[in-house]
């Protein structure tokens, strides 16, 4: 028997017509896969991390949960963790962060699966294959949803593009630290590190 051989795609695009629900399902179901769904519908299936950036992603959380933990003023999360956008989309950021009290205004039922909900700060850290093009439009696509900060660090070209509602998108490089600004008050993000 001859095997076949295939090469697909980075981010693999998929159009199947899914509840809400049997979305969800299909991703507890395959843990090892991170999906995310576009507002249109289509399923994009993401690869998991190489082990560089995903250290760096590790150092990022975990100095943001750190901030986090002594300001208690928001709920912090990983990669794995999916929210539904106002438009529709299911996305995962890199790591994300919700002021408490729009955390605490869902219910539990909502916070236990992908939350109805767009982070207040986002970052998507971009990995060898990433396309630079499809992460700033899914920066753009958190700013029209509701978020307050995004970053989209590119370890590639050693910058950081910094998202903001009503602004244009700040380029930064070979920057040594970000700041959190108003929406994290104090946070800073080492990135002698990461970039």
């Amino acid at each position: 028997m001859d095997a076949t051989i295939t090469t697909l795609p980075p981010t693999l695009k998929l159009k199947i017509d899914l509840t809400d629900e049997q979305f969800f399902q299909m991703c507890q179901r395959n843990r090892d896969y991170r999906f995310e769904r576009t507002a249109s519908g289509e399923i994009l299936i993401m690869p998991p991390t190489g082990s560089d950036t995903g250290n760096c992603n590790f150092d990022m959380v975990v100095e943001l949960g750190i901030w986090n933990k002594q300001t208690k003023l928001g709920k912090g999360f990983d990669s794995s963790t999916g929210f539904t956008l106002p438009n529709g989309a299911k996305r995962s950021p890199d790591a994300s962060w919700i002021r408490i009290e729009r955390w605490n205004a869902l219910t539990p039922e909502q916070q236990e699966k992908f939350a109805p909900i767009c982070p207040d700060f986002v970052v998507e850290l971009r990995s060898p294959n990433d396309s630079l093009k499809d992460l700033q439009e899914k920066m753009q696509e958190y700013i029209e949803n509701d978020a307050q900060l995004g970053w989209l660090i590119d370890r590639k070209n050693k910058r950081v593009e910094i998202y903001r509602p009503g602004k244009d998108v700040e380029i930064l490089n070979n920057p040594t630290s970000l700041l959190g600004e108003n929406i994290l008050p104090g946070f800073v993000l080492n990135l002698q590190e990461i970039i």
